[in-house]
């Protein structure tokens, strides 16, 4: 018996190959694709619940009135109708009162890095939905550039304390802040003969101190943008992080942005422009 006759080829006409040549492509597209991982639970809606973590630029101290911490004017988590700071609370109350009176300060004057993951450890147990974090100056602020928090060191903190609150919180939103330009405060005030009277007592000796040498005073501006980029990085590993993308770094403050009490914190105005920086960054 002979074999049957081979099926004719049909002919597609060279019109309907190229007509059907974007949906062939498309296709092997979406067949290459991963399944998008979908971000943690961030809804739209405001958070009722809020944490501040840092040092003492988040408490305020020195901003006006006292020496002391004036966490009421803080650009994070302040509250006083009129005093020019529209902190990130004032703001998330005005979308959202439900808010109101869960704005915490975990902030410590004084703290490093190292101090992170107990203020990290805290927030989790206020079970907050935002976090703020601002952080570094203190670890740049040494005795000397020599003494300076090492780049390993401020790394390993910064990073348990982000897992810390991935972990604990995974639905709230995170807010990191660049460090503000410790070397551009120098600049601006250098000539500033009350400014210079106050660093005397010791006010951040690795960049301030009448005697550094300017290849002293690039050490630290080495460590901070070092210090940034760790944070920046730290950051990126979470979806539900969100990074200012050096906007307070690059800010260029003038004096009246820095208090006269103590020639170093931000004054009102300086809290006030934080608090604007940093909310245009944030979520």
């Amino acid at each position: 018996m002979s074999a049957p006759p081979a099926p004719k080829e049909v002919a597609v006409p060279k019109v309907a190959r190229l007509l059907l040549l974007p949906f062939v492509v498309l296709a092997a597209s979406m067949a290459a694709q991963p399944t998008p991982i979908p971000l943690p639970s961030t809804s739209s809606a405001p958070p009722t619940s809020m944490a501040a973590l840092g040092d003492s630029i988040t408490r305020a101290l020195a901003v006006c009135c006292s020496n002391g911490d004036n966490s009421l004017h803080s650009w994070s988590t302040g509250h006083v109708p009129g005093d020019g700071v529209s902190s990130h609370y004032e703001r998330l109350t005005g979308l959202d009162p439900a808010i109101t009176g869960r704005n915490h300060n975990n902030a410590i004057s004084g703290s490093r890095a190292r101090d992170l993951p107990d203020q990290a450890e805290l927030a989790v147990k206020q079970n907050v939905e935002y976090v703020t974090i601002l952080i570094g100056a203190n670890d740049l602020c040494a005795s000397s550039a020599a003494t300076m928090t090492s780049e390993e060191e401020f790394s390993f903190h910064i990073k348990t304390a982000l897992a810390t609150l991935n972990s604990g919180l995974p639905r709230a939103r995170i807010f990191v802040s660049s460090i503000p330009d410790l070397h551009q405060l120098w600049k601006t005030l250098e000539n500033n003969a009350e400014a210079r009277k106050a660093w005397s007592s010791g006010t951040c000796p690795s960049m301030l101190s009448a005697d550094n040498t300017e290849e002293q005073r690039q050490s630290v501006i080495k460590r901070e943008l070092a210090f940034n980029q760790i944070l920046a990085r730290a950051c990126s590993q979470y979806r539900n992080c969100r990074w200012d993308n050096n906007a307070v770094y690059n800010f260029k403050f003038s004096a009246s942005d820095v208090s006269v009490l103590d020639y170093f914190h931000p004054s009102l105005e300086g809290q006030a422009s934080l608090a604007e920086l940093t909310w245009r960054a944030s979520w």
